[in-house]
């Protein structure tokens, strides 16, 4: 890979990838519930109002390059090099 390539990722971005939460707090009708962050639209538990949970703008936020990853995963054959991807990354974390 070219140095320009390396370049276009800083390591915030790896950074925040890396700490992504499994959930995202929303707060409505004076509770707090927990839905996926990456649901666009949330419905509160309480009075099933539909809650946009998820902003578009211009600016390209952490979710969106999660969303580019996820389209690139629709690919036939992606999934098997994504699981053979995460077991080198298990095993490597299991060094001691």
């Amino acid at each position: 890979m070219s140095d320009t390539k390396k370049n276009l990722l800083s390591d915030s971005l790896i950074q925040q990838i890396k700490s992504f939460p499994l959930s995202r707090g929303v707060e409505h009708c004076g509770s707090v519930f927990y839905a996926s962050p990456f649901k666009i639209y949330a419905t509160c538990p309480q009075c099933r109002t539909e809650i946009k949970v998820r902003s578009f703008s211009a600016v390209t936020e952490v979710e969106d390059v999660f969303d580019a990853v996820f389209e690139w995963m629709n690919q036939p054959g992606a999934w098997h090099y994504v699981q053979e991807r995460q077991e080198e990354i298990k095993e490597d974390s299991d060094d001691p």
